[in-house]
């Protein structure tokens, strides 16, 4: 019976600074994984409380049109020569709804003014996040380019861009 023989190939060298690097890269790709993840969950927040605010705004517009259509009203009746007691009725009831809809259009406007300001803070976040995410691409590129140059300067560029990635996607976070 014939010896099968197996050959190994014996090109490979040791290389602990690329076994360093490796886990380095991996690391990276985690942590840009993360990023990616949380600026796009707060473009999505960001786009809902966007929305939220527009609706807030129609709501005010509509009260907005309310009290006009009341203060309408009121003109036309004073515009009559002679008030009946009915039209004092319907006045002191649109005076009443003039009121309510002062105090409530206000209220929307603020509910609106506030939805709007969590809206910038969630588009400066997510800029943060999307910043961070390029620069922990870049620094993943960078590192990895280590494999096919053996050069050592792609790594420690790499690993300055991803730091720099990782504290603007802090300053995120912690906004």
């Amino acid at each position: 019976m014939a010896e099968l023989e197996i050959h190994h190939e014996h090109g490979h060298e040791e290389d602990p600074f690329g076994r360093t690097i490796g886990i380095m890269a991996s690391v990276l790709a985690v942590l840009l994984a993360v990023v990616t993840i949380m600026s796009h969950r707060a473009h999505t927040e960001g786009v809902l409380l966007k929305t939220d605010a527009n609706d807030k705004w129609s709501q005010y517009q509509a009260s907005r049109i309310k009290f006009h259509n009341l203060e309408l009203g009121e003109d036309m009746l004073n515009a009559m020569p002679a008030k009946t007691p009915e039209a004092e009725k319907i006045l002191a009831r649109y005076e009443k709804n003039k009121d309510r809809y002062s105090e409530e259009g206000k209220d929307i406007q603020k509910d609106a003014q506030n939805l709007e300001k969590k809206t910038a803070v969630l588009e400066e976040r997510a800029l943060k996040y999307d910043f961070g995410e390029g620069l922990l691409e870049i620094g993943l590129i960078l590192t990895s380019l280590y494999f096919i140059s053996k050069s050592k300067m792609f790594p420690a560029v790499g690993l300055v861009a991803s730091l720099g990635g990782i504290a603007l996607a802090l300053m995120g976070f912690l906004m």
